[in-house]
């Protein structure tokens, strides 16, 4: 990928939160206890997954893969923003912006991803229990997980590679705390409808069809577990996956509200904490979730704890 770009806007002023001056120290101090909170929950996860025999499982690999997603994507933005918010803007180069908009990027397809991935794991487990070993083999689990942090990168790579041939010829602040695509684009004295155009067209394998898939699944493993005889069976059928579909509501809830409700009206702030709730509601409650609802996950937390 080349950086160089005819333009004469070399690097970008982000402004943050202008509006919260006098409360920047305590924003400061929450934002980051709240990284703290997501890097400390997602690597006790890694760890978890990498140590604990009960959790040797596809289930548990795929979830140890989400929380590696979740980690890029929080530290590709939040240490930009913990400085924008204590010095009250701060430049950043054009090759850094779009850095930090392809990993952003990247790392954000690949939850569609991996969620999707997980949802079929999930359809095999409960719909076709006596194959689930058989199928969903090493060698599948590999596959699946490769491809979802390849395919998620390679189109990233298409809309980014764009990006760096518009031309920035006037003002080069960006009323944001990250590098967002959006008001990026808005800098720019190129036509940018064609990469507006092609961001759509790549939206929808992006979203619309995992999300699709996701329903689909869920439709019959919800049918599956009706026909189950026994409470008690029903009950287990339904914990197996009633973690993974509370993080795919809170997923998609909020990138709809980020990129499906249209921002034209919406106030620039309202604009900021949309993204903010996107970058931080998944990653913060992902190893939330999974800890207060799997068992195995407790368990092996409970081992860690007295071994130390």
């Amino acid at each position: 990928m080349s950086w160089k770009n005819e333009t004469s806007v070399t690097e970008f002023w982000l402004l943050g939160f202008q509006n919260f001056h006098n409360l920047k120290i305590p924003l400061f101090i929450i934002f980051l206890a709240i990284y703290v909170s997501i890097l400390t929950g997602n690597l006790l996860i890694i760890a978890l997954v990498l140590v604990s025999r009960n959790l040797n499982t596809p289930m548990y690999f795929f979830l140890s893969n989400l929380s590696s997603s979740d980690i890029i994507l929080t530290t590709v933005v939040f240490p930009t923003m913990l400085l924008v918010l204590l010095k009250n803007g701060e430049s950043i180069t054009f090759s850094g912006c779009i850095t930090q908009l392809y990993l952003f990027g990247s790392s954000a397809i690949t939850e569609c991803f991996l969620l999707t991935v997980m949802s079929y794991d999930r359809y095999l487990a409960i719909c076709n229990p006596l194959r689930y070993l058989l199928i969903m083999n090493q060698k599948l689990q590999v596959l699946l997980v490769a491809w979802s942090w390849v395919f998620a990168f390679l189109l990233t790579m298409i809309t980014v590679s764009q990006m760096c041939q518009l031309q920035f010829c006037g003002p080069n602040v960006i009323d944001h705390f990250f590098c967002d695509p959006t008001p990026l684009l808005e800098l720019s004295c190129s036509d940018t409808s064609v990469i507006q155009l092609e961001n759509l067209i790549l939206g929808l394998p992006v979203t619309l069809f995992p999300l699709g898939f996701i329903t689909v699944t869920y439709a019959y493993i919800l049918i599956t577990i009706l026909k189950i005889t026994s409470s008690s069976g029903r009950k287990k059928a339904f914990s197996t996956c009633s973690s993974h579909l509370t993080v795919v509501c809170i997923y998609y809830g909020t990138l709809i509200m980020l990129y499906v409700i249209p921002s034209k009206g919406l106030s620039v702030n309202l604009t900021k904490v949309q993204s903010l709730l996107y970058t931080v509601v998944t990653p913060l409650f992902n190893p939330i979730i999974y800890s207060l609802r799997n068992h195995e996950i407790q368990i092996g937390i409970k081992r860690i704890i007295y071994r130390t």
